[in-house]
């Protein structure tokens, strides 16, 4: 009876790629994370410039020339619309931080899909996919109507 050879097959091991030091985070998550970073500076910027105004706003003064009186009231009226704006847009980039921090940044909050990173970087405080968005602004147009 024949010895049985034990034939061992020589497998060439195949390279792992090597991944270079730092660059373990996927590109999309890196993307994200300089992102968070933009948005943490634009959060700053927007507290200073807040404190700022309301040091420089003016007062209720009153005018001898109903003119002038009318004007300051615009000039006041005005700065404290962009201060309303401001306060809304830093509510969004607090809610944007906090999904970062929470894994859900860049989910469409209307269909669950990835937000495209091109759209991220140029809105980082969007809730949708400009598919979502297209159609949303669609349909108010159309409640306009």
């Amino acid at each position: 009876m024949p010895k049985k050879q034990n034939i061992k097959k020589k497998v060439k091991a195949t390279k792992k790629p090597k991944i270079k030091k730092g660059s373990r985070m996927p590109l999309r998550e890196k993307k994200i994370q300089e992102i968070k970073k933009k948005l943490i500076v634009q959060r700053k910027a927007l507290i200073a410039e807040a404190i700022d105004a309301l040091n420089e706003l003016p007062g209720q003064t009153t005018f001898p020339d109903l003119g002038d009186q009318a004007s300051a009231e615009i000039d006041r009226s005005f700065m404290l619309r962009l201060r309303g704006r401001e306060r809304k847009l830093l509510k969004k980039i607090e809610d944007a931080i906090e999904r970062i921090d929470q894994g859900t940044f860049g989910i469409c909050d209307r269909c669950g899909e990835e937000i495209n990173i091109k759209r991220l970087e140029a809105r980082p405080v969007t809730t949708m996919c400009i598919e979502c968005k297209t159609q949303q602004e669609e349909e108010e147009k159309l409640m306009e109507t």
